[in-house]
């Protein structure tokens, strides 16, 4: 719908006037466009302008402002940047609008450094006219501004980089430069400065740090690539450019090779490898064609020439002689000087070309010419021209021409290289991510890097080493990489770390190159995220476009921003873009007003499609939703559409963490509830009721705290709304919290826990006593009874299966598994029943209860099935998010695992890594028992101080109810005691694990405690009793079918009796 600018009236897309009041009607397409965009802004002030008006005629003064404005007008255009207004006596100029480059934070360094120098050259022709001068002062910032039509006269910068940049001009003194972060970040190789203090300006809340310029390099990009670190991969492209170079010497022959890829995949990095392998066997020249400026045609030729130190005619002359003595030499020169402007004559192009060709053919007689020619998609039609003629003209001359160049060159330049035998061309492709990690490693040193830093770089970097160079500098740079004792260290938010932005201004200078067309599509496309539908895309654009959307999408393929993929629905193409910040890039283009527009009318259409299956998009409709609310409540009062909006988005989080839940994706979980929360209004009743899950969710990642402060605000809100059902469910997640982070609180917890199931079935809620019953096969758990908490857990199953709660389902379903593992079920007849519930239909119960599978494959040595269910079950539940659980897996399985198989020192690491991840947690419940874990494996590996010391540490932070903690740090201790010959205290204490062991039914547990017990009698000197107590643990592991145990304790027997 097109809407009236006069009377407000919707009208259809067809209309040219309005309806109601004929007022002439555009389309979106002629509507004059605002959109976001990264620029540079610079501003730039006469000082102390007003003793002048003192001193002069207006008309006078008048004249003199104006030769100082046409001479900054004059460079600031040379240098690309747009003159928005004159204020007084202040020029602003913005550097990327109405189209961005990428060195427009360089463009306007270098812009403001040639004022200044014009400044002083003005400043002696006023001195010697008028006896004075004049002084400016300069502020350059680089931000996100909103940019209009200036057509359409809209103010065509609007932002806070605007405001920081009229205030470092100000702050500035005479004749300074200053210049802002981020614009420091993308020029910090081509200049010096000296870095100020944080500046307090005006407006801004902190202090703003920033740079004055002081010396700006000729010809040096902004950023310098790294071209010290080793070469990764590229073997394959390394051998074609080695046999092109090959082939030109053996055939004596000029090859054209063209290396062609993104900005940033190492087209140089290959080519500087290639130059290190030739050393002396070749003479390399470079040149490289600038993205700007004023007689720049030949200045590759101005670079090759300065590189043999011939930049005067006279020295041209000999170096040809020198070369090749050739009769020509004095016109060869005089034409070359004349390309470079250093003669007084002209010459042709034509000219040029023979007398550059036959420069290299000259220089080829004594060694093979390798010519890099760098940035050739910049170069002018006549200098690509001459490139072409040294290929196809150059005789008797071993000479490579490499032209390195981005894609874009084909665009302008379809048939390059076409037709010619001596030519080939390669598309230099992204890494593969091991590729990238390893180029991480070279680029540290090989100081190891936390796993998250390294999936945050090689995810967002997709391949390409510069992106991967510049990530990795910015998480270093804003503190959240740091080196700690020779490793790097997280020490900040990794997510929250934006786009280094000499990466951003690659990427926006990329997309403003497109049409008008294209850029609208790839916008659009850019709403449904890095997979997109051509439906979508028509869907969201005006009618009058619709037509040419699959047009300007295969445009899109050709320029290498995008690919064909997959759709999802039938009949419809699917599209993917080749780099996820490509997307990121041109979405963030688009003003925010048409973001939460596009995200509604993108939900209304996924509705549409996904009709039917609707729960499988729950999520992704979600966030368009959530999306489209959020920009409008950023941009305007909430009113009730936004709060439609917000309603919503709200209500399909919750249902698609309901199925996230049942798939026990603990993080998916906390992610969906969390967004819905804080949506909806802090008492509406679906808010209130989501919050005990949401801390559940919390708890489960070991956010112990954060999850207890939403508890908490369940049980107020529940309470104030009497809400008796919140309530109770927030009783159940605070009770199993409890067990694990206090679990000294046991016998409070126990009536408490005992109460909840009828309040559930007075409730009539099947969902809530299946909770409830989870919980006291909890408190079965701690008490170390596995058929009592398996016969719980069966009555959880059954109240889950009636309220049809998967999530439920699933614990109920873990645990029975788990209680095949520890209680008193055979080994076989456990692997058969883990076989049962693995065909409950739930993917993810497999890999999950494979713990299980892992002990009891163990117990019958098959420890490298053992040890793959271990891997399996771990990377399931790290994935999901269970940090609390994996780490419980981790020692009291994988610990287990490992001994069974006579390796004490894996499981020592087993249990110290789930000792370390407890302590981070602040977590008490597991811990204690993976204390007295590995308390038992030091002993075995004879360090027996350390053994008590961890005894002690169980003891401390276990609960005295804690039946299986409590026996494990007694086994240990009587041990440590036994063996510095304090055998009655062994005795005692032995006797006690006995006891506890003894009054659960942890048959495994019993008979270790039993060989515990006969090592004491053994140390004491009690033979009898010895082999009695190694009897008794005999007994317990054949009942358990522990063949590894029972072997070893026959063995025992056998030798000592």
């Amino acid at each position: 719908m097109l809407t009236c600018p006069s009377c407000g009236e919707q009208n259809p897309e067809r209309a040219r006037f309005c309806l109601a009041c004929a007022t002439p009607l555009e389309s979106e397409a002629e509507r004059p466009q605002k959109t976001r965009k990264t620029v540079t802004i610079l501003f730039s002030d006469m000082v102390d302008s007003t003793p002048l008006g003192e001193r002069l005629d207006p008309e006078a003064l008048q004249t003199i402002k104006s030769r100082y404005f046409d001479e900054v007008r004059s460079v600031l255009e040379r240098h690309g940047g747009t003159v928005e207004k004159f204020i007084g006596d202040a020029v602003m100029a913005a550097f990327g609008i109405p189209v961005v480059h990428e060195d427009d934070a360089l463009r306007a360094v270098r812009a403001a450094s040639e004022v200044r120098e014009a400044v002083s050259r003005l400043n002696e022709a006023l001195q010697s006219e008028r006896g004075l001068r004049i002084a400016t002062r300069t502020g350059i910032n680089t931000g996100e501004v909103v940019a209009g039509d200036s057509s359409a006269r809209q103010s065509f910068a609007t932002g806070d980089a605007v405001n920081v940049a009229a205030r470092l001009e100000q702050a500035a003194g005479a004749g300074e430069i200053l210049i802002g972060e981020t614009t420091y970040r993308l020029v910090r190789d081509a200049v010096q400065v000296e870095a100020l203090e944080p500046l307090a300006l005006k407006g801004k809340a902190e202090g703003v740090r920033a740079y004055k310029l002081l010396e700006v390099a000729p010809s040096a990009p902004g950023t310098a690539r790294r071209l010290d670190s080793p070469l990764v991969g590229r073997e394959r492209e390394r051998a074609q450019l080695r046999q092109a170079f090959d082939r030109a010497v053996e055939e004596r022959m000029c090859h054209l090779f063209t290396l062609l890829g993104p900005a940033g995949v190492g087209k140089s990095r290959l080519v500087a490898e290639l130059v290190r392998e030739l050393g002396e066997d070749a003479t390399v020249l470079r040149g490289r064609c600038l993205s700007y400026g004023e007689g720049i045609t030949f200045w590759p030729l101005v670079e090759i020439l300065r590189q043999l130190g011939a930049e005067e005619q006279e020295a041209i002359a000999a170096l040809i002689r020198g070369a090749d003595p050739d009769e020509h030499a004095d016109r060869i020169a005089t034409t070359l000087s004349s390309a470079i402007g250093l003669g007084q004559s002209s010459a042709t192009a034509d000219e040029i070309f023979w007398a550059f060709r036959k420069l290299l053919e000259a220089l080829s007689q004594e060694r093979p010419v390798v010519l890099v020619l760098d940035d050739v998609h910049w170069g002018e039609r006549v200098f690509l021209d001459l490139v072409e003629h040294v290929a196809d003209w150059s005789r008797d001359a071993p000479i490579l021409v490499i032209c390195v160049a981005r894609p874009e060159l084909l665009d302008d330049r379809s048939g390059w290289g076409g037709g010619k035998l001596n030519a080939s061309s390669l598309l230099l492709g992204p890494l593969t991510d091991s590729e990238s990690t390893q180029l991480i490693e070279n680029l540290l040193g090989r100081a190891p890097i936390p796993d998250g830093a390294r999936r945050r770089i090689t995810s967002a970097a997709e391949g390409n080493p510069l992106f991967v160079e510049e990530m990795l500098a910015m998480l270093i740079d804003v503190g959240c990489l740091e080196r700690q004792n020779g490793s790097w260290v997280a020490a900040g938010d990794l997510a929250a770390v934006t786009v280094p932005p000499t990466i951003q201004a690659l990427l926006a200078a990329r997309l403003d190159q497109l049409n008008p067309g294209e850029r609208h599509v790839i916008e659009r496309a850019a709403v449904e995220g890095k997979l997109f539908h051509l439906g979508a895309v028509v869907e969201l654009s005006p009618a009058d476009l619709r037509d040419d959307v699959g047009a300007h999408l295969m445009a899109l393929v050709r320029r290498e921003l995008i690919r064909p993929g997959r759709g999802e629905f039938p009949g419809e193409d699917g599209f993917r873009f080749r780099h996820l910040l490509v997307r990121d890039s041109a979405y963030e283009a688009l003003p925010k007003e048409q973001r939460a527009e596009l995200h509604e009318r993108f939900a209304d259409w996924l509705e549409r499609k996904a009709e039917g299956k609707i729960g499988e998009y729950e999520e992704i409709l979600g966030h368009h939703l959530e999306q489209a609310y959020r920009y409008r409540a950023e941009l305007g009062p909430i009113g009730p559409r936004e709060r439609e909006l917000a309603r919503r988005a709200a209500q399909l989080f919750v249902s698609s963490a309901r199925r996230a839940s049942g798939g026990a994706d603990v993080t998916a979980t906390r992610s969906l509830l969390s967004r819905s929360a804080a949506l909806l209004p802090p008492d509406d009743p679906v808010r209130v009721a989501l919050l005990p899950d949401l801390a559940a969710a919390l708890h489960g990642l070991g956010e112990y705290e954060e999850g207890n402060g939403v508890l908490n605000e369940a049980f107020e809100r529940a309470r104030a709304s009497k809400n008796e059902r919140v309530e109770a469910r927030a009783q159940i997640v605070r009770l199993n919290a409890r067990l694990q982070w206090e679990p000294h609180a046991l016998e409070l917890i126990e009536p408490l826990a005992r109460a909840l199931p009828e309040v559930f079935e007075r409730l009539e809620d099947e969902s809530g006593q299946a909770a409830s019953f989870m919980l006291l096969s909890m408190l079965s758990w701690h008490r170390a009874h596995a058929e009592r908490a398996m016969e719980l857990s069966k009555r959880a199953l059954h109240h889950a299966r009636r309220a049809n709660d998967s999530r439920l389902e699933f614990d109920a379903t873990m645990w029975l598994a788990t209680a095949t593992l520890f209680g008193p079920t055979p080994v076989a007849e456990g692997l058969r029943r883990l076989d049962e519930l693995a065909g409950s239909g739930n993917p993810w119960l497999p890999p999950l209860i494979s713990n299980a599978r892992a002990g009891l494959e163990a117990m019958i040595g098959r420890f490298d099935d053992a040890r793959r269910s271990l891997a399996n079950c771990l990377e399931a539940y790290e994935q999901l998010g269970h940090r609390v659980f994996a780490a419980a897996i981790r020692s009291h399985v994988g610990g287990k695992v490992e001994m069974l198989a006579g390796n004490p020192s894996a499981a020592e690491r087993h249990h110290r890594d789930a000792l370390e991840e407890f302590e981070r947690m602040g977590e008490k419940g597991y811990l204690s028992t993976t204390a007295a874990h590995l308390g038992e494996v030091v002993y075995a590996q004879g360090r027996f101080d350390e053994a008590e010391s961890l005894a002690r540490m169980s003891e401390q932070a276990g609960s005295p109810d804690d039946v299986l903690t409590q026996t494990l740090l007694r086994a240990v201790r009587a041990k440590v005691l036994a063996q510095r010959g304090r055998a009655q205290e062994a005795n005692t204490v032995v006797l006690e694990a006995v006891a506890l062991a003894e009054s659960t039914d942890w048959i495994n547990v019993q008979g270790d405690v039993y060989l515990v017990r006969a090592e004491v009698a053994e140390l004491s000197g009690q033979h009898q009793e010895a082999a009695a107590a190694r009897r008794k643990a005999l007994d317990r592991y054949e009942l358990k079918g522990n063949l590894v145990s029972a072997e070893r304790t026959r063995r025992l027997l056998a030798e000592v009796g």
